[in-house]
């Protein structure tokens, strides 16, 4: 009976989704385990051979746990707000619902197809208004919260309002605004409803502020850092500058230190961790205040180093700055500017990036030093970020070498203004600049001889005296901003009064997005929302009304950015919880029970940027008491990338003359990639397809070898870009899933990167076709009730050990390798044994589980083989009861026999002796005598 994979793998999907066989209950008595993916884009493309990579590991996982007894949510959505299907919609004029709506049903066949064991009956979509609710419903809690810093915790904004009609705000130790300014209860009780609404916007979680962005004008909107690249949008490849905008913004800054702490409770990779500790960035330092000559403005610093600042001979200020138009003297002013302008058009990630380059302009101001009271030269420089810290740092060229390298490189140009006395009194030895725990600069005053601790300590505490400075800990992670200036994402449940945001009640909600004639920004730079006719607020009948209703008494303009992308996947894994749910975000006992994710698999890109705000968010709605977790990931494994390998074609510089690979050296050639699917497995390019592929190929000639068009080969990132994707749907239909599932984990571990290569998976399909044949006598099942053999025992239950382990440990990869060596020894042990044959396949069924229902069915099962209890080792099968000795005559080997490994020395010596080939080597003579090493040799010595 053959193997028909195709038949075999639609009957069983088509069973999986009649009988919901995958579908996980709250509140079962099975312990619960919850295994997630990142959740997919869903782009145009559909999904390539790389997507399926995680999701075929967790996939195993979570069949794994069910075999092992517990209760597993397994559920799946799409990421569906976002960018690419707005510049889409740009393009064609679709709307970005109808390609979002097609590509998510293209997603959900391809996976389908691959067999995975979700439960859809959860599945979210966060672009679904019924999802979105909840989006908005959260970001009206943040509005509605503040952090008090006593408490360490998130409370209601009502608290707080409560404490100000009582006690003003004098002790209240909140993270706020810096430009607080204090009042009693009587200040607060006389301020107008605007005034109390304005203070309040300086304390909440969310708040509207001018920020620094990045702003994409050909795009038209603002961008993440992390959608940027070399200075340019990830997406499209466009100019990125730094801009201020009112933007939203989350106060994410509240929770740096618990965001640090809350690594050491999670089991997360120590290199993901080290990623998120540095992109929070602690520092615990001192804040250091200089007033600047012939002005009133004072510049704040932080510092690390405090013991260094009788060494700090100038200071540098960000570009963007707000005191430096206020300081920049009328000669500088132009420098000052241009450079200005340059700046804004490199992204924070690229200044951070480049340590080599040294820029600056001189502001032609100068501040006080609080001790020396020495003039310090004040410039600009764009390795200084605004956002981090003050914007300001005191440059010491002999304790860091970037000021060092600053102020060298500009104290050596003649044409620029001098940092007088750069250098006086500063030891710049290499020990001194090596070594800050032994040395402190030379000339420092009071500090002069003290260790860095204790001058740290001193400096601190003089300036402290000085009413200039004070110890503070720092973070570099700074608040994120919320708004986007695009059309399609989560429309902000905010409506303006007098100019102050009002939040739309929950009731009311979802505001949905509203139609619009184009998805660009308006001509007047207005977001696409601009473009909308009905986009306003009746807040006496609480719906969204025409525009020309706007009489700011009950119709009201509402808001006209959306929210980011990163706003539906930072809670996205507890709506799974209850997806169903139209009355809250996820029920008390869902989320009781299932608590956070126990398994979640993803790649590294996210380690700043989404797992970082969704363990933000997580830790707020614990403060709320809408969570009894802060963490929503206890563990976390990166998958690596399966790579593609690219075909090259060489073209002549300046001809449309192609030549094959072994021609290239001849002349000088540029290299383009060409889609794969052109390429046999002989590297061989057929040419006349590839004309019709593109038509800048139509009228090209072609040099061939021996007749033939040989590409290059390279293997890189798998991407529609390089033309070298390979579509699982292909692979599934000549090879089927099981296949696919198989090979993608023999690829090796999961972490790493590995090259794809279709060839390769020849080897586990005829592995599948070998299992199937174990368990068929020609067309007939072949399975019978015969007792198994010892050898039988022993292979299974090796195998059961070493794939456990396997499974528990995510080694993937070498599970297959023992599947392999288990059908081998099985057949070759003719193994008919429904004892064997039955746990072997449950043992496969996690990685393989079409070919594994079938062959369960065909055993006599009425219920899935998901439901089977995962195979008992038993150590007493791997146990030898025998050895087979090697018999020695004086130290030569001459035959070999098995013993009861019971015999005592005695025992064993009887047996040797007495058998035959004994007696013939010894030809009647008596030995001088017998060496017997139990367990190991036998030396009969003549």
């Amino acid at each position: 009976m053959s193997y028909d994979f195709n038949i075999i793998e639609a009957r069983w999907q088509k069973y999986w989704a009649e009988k919901n066989t995958f579908k996980a209950e709250n509140n079962s008595d099975k312990p619960k385990y919850y295994v997630l993916d990142m959740f997919p884009y869903p782009s145009g493309a559909g999904l390539h051979v790389g997507h399926p990579l995680g999701y075929i590991a967790s996939d195993i996982y979570a069949r794994y746990k069910r075999h092992k007894g517990f209760n597993v949510l397994h559920p799946q959505g799409y990421d569906s707000f976002g960018l690419p299907a707005e510049q889409y919609a740009i393009q064609t004029g679709q709307h970005p619902a109808i390609t979002t709506k097609e590509n998510i049903a293209r997603y959900r066949e391809q996976l389908d197809k691959i067999g995975f064991s979700f439960d859809w009956s959860r599945e979210v979509k966060t672009s679904d208004p019924n999802f979105y609710k909840w989006t908005q419903w959260i970001f009206i809690e943040l509005f509605n919260s503040w952090y008090d810093k006593d408490a360490d915790k998130a409370r209601a904004i009502d608290d707080l309002e409560t404490v100000f009609t009582s006690e003003g705000n004098a002790k209240v130790n909140a993270v706020c605004d810096e430009n607080i300014t204090p009042f009693t209860a009587g200040d607060w009780n006389s301020f107008s409803s605007k005034e109390k609404q304005e203070v309040l916007l300086k304390y909440r979680l969310t708040y509207l502020a001018e920020t620094e962005v990045n702003w994409c004008p050909q795009l038209g909107t603002v961008l993440a850092n992390d959608e940027i690249v070399n200075g340019v949008s990830e997406r499209g490849g466009y100019p990125v500058i730094r801009k201020k905008m009112t933007q939203w913004s989350m106060r994410i800054s509240a929770y740096a230190e618990r965001l640090l702490q809350g690594l050491e409770t999670i089991d997360w990779t120590d290199s993901l961790k080290e990623s998120q500790r540095n992109w929070i960035g602690k520092s615990v330092g001192a804040s250091v205040t200089f007033a600047i000559n012939e002005h009133d403005e004072i510049i704040e610093v932080f510092t690390t180093r405090p013991d260094t600042i009788f060494g700090a001979t100038f200071m540098t200020l960000a570009p963007e700055h707000e005191l430096v138009a206020k300081i920049t003297t009328p000669e500088q002013k132009a420098d000052v500017e241009a450079y200005i302008e340059a700046t804004a058009k490199r992204s924070e990630r690229e200044r951070m990036a480049d340590v080599k380059t040294i820029s600056g302009v001189f502001t032609g101001a100068y501040a006080e030093h609080p001790f020396t009271k020495k003039p310090v030269p004040i410039w600009i420089g764009d390795y200084v970020l605004a956002g981090y810290g003050t914007g300001a740092v005191m440059a010491v060229p002999c304790g860091d070498q970037r000021d060092y390298d600053f102020a060298k490189y500009f104290a050596a140009k003649p044409s620029m203004p001098a940092i007088t006395n750069i250098f006086e009194g500063v030891d710049i030895s290499e020990e001194a600049f090596a070594d800050k725990e032994k040395t402190i600069i030379a000339n420092s005053d009071f500090l002069n001889g003290l260790n860095y601790k204790k001058a740290t300590k001193t400096a601190i505490y003089e300036l402290e005296k000085l009413g200039q400075g004070q110890g503070k800990t720092n973070y570099r992670l700074r608040d994120a901003v919320f708004s986007r200036q695009r059309y399609w994402g989560e429309p902000f449940p905010v409506y303006y009064v007098d100019g102050m945001p009002q939040m739309i009640d929950v009731a009311h909600l979802p505001l949905a997005l509203p139609e619009v004639e184009k998805y660009l920004p308006t001509e007047t730079g207005e977001p696409p929302l601009g473009r909308a006719d009905v986009w306003a607020w009746d807040a006496q009948k609480n719906e969204v009304v025409s525009n020309d209703k706007i009489d700011h008494k009950t119709v009201f303009p509402l808001e006209l950015n959306t929210m980011p992308g990163w706003a539906g996947s930072s809670w996205y894994p507890f709506r799974y919880m209850d997806a169903g749910n139209d009355a809250e975000f996820a029920s008390a006992e869902a989320m009781q029970y299932w608590q956070n994710v126990d398994l979640y698999i993803g790649g590294n890109e996210h380690a700043t940027g989404h797992l970082l705000y969704s363990r933000f968010w997580t830790k707020f709605l614990k403060d709320r008491a809408y969570l009894t977790v802060d963490e929503p990931f206890k563990k976390l494994i990166n998958q690596g990338m399966i790579l593609g390998t690219s075909a090259i074609v060489y073209r002549i510089s300046g001809s449309n003359t192609y030549v094959s690979k072994g021609l290239k050296d001849q002349y000088e050639t540029e290299e383009l990639r060409v889609d794969v699917s052109l390429i046999n497995n002989s590297d061989e390019l057929n040419v006349d397809a590839l004309r019709k592929w593109q038509p800048q190929f139509n009228d090209a000639d072609f040099e061939l070898e021996d007749g033939k068009y040989i590409v290059g080969r390279e293997v890189e990132k798998m991407s529609k870009r390089w033309f070298n994707v390979v579509n699982p749907d292909g692979i599934c239909e000549q090879y089927g899933a099981d296949s696919l599932r198989l090979y993608e984990m023999f690829l090796g571990p999961l972490e790493q990167a590995k090259p794809w290569n279709t060839a390769g998976i020849t080897g586990v399909h005829s592995f599948l076709k070998k299992l199937w044949k174990l368990y068929h006598d020609g067309e007939t099942f072949g399975v019978t009730d015969t007792e198994p053999t010892k050898n039988d025992l022993k292979t299974l239950h090796k195998t059961i050990k070493k794939v456990e382990e396997d499974i528990e440990n995510f080694s993937f990869n070498t599970s297959v390798s023992t599947f392999m060596i288990a059908v081998n020894e099985l057949t070759a042990q003719k193994c008919t044994s429904r004892a064997i044959l039955e746990s072997l396949i449950v043992l496969i069924s996690p990685y393989a589980p079409h070919i594994a229902e079938e062959l369960w069915c065909k055993l006599g099962h009425k219920e899935s083989i998901s439901t089977a209890a995962f195979p008992v080792f038993e150590e007493k099968h791997l146990v030898e009861s025998t050895k087979q000795y090697p018999i020695s005559f004086n130290g030569k080997m001459r035959f070999t026999m098995e013993l009861s490994l019971d015999l005592s020395k005695d025992e064993i010596e009887e047996a040797v002796m007495a058998h035959e080939k004994t007696q013939e080597q010894l030809a009647g003579r008596e030995p001088k005598k017998v060496i017997v090493v139990p367990g190991k040799i036998v030396n009969v010595v003549g």
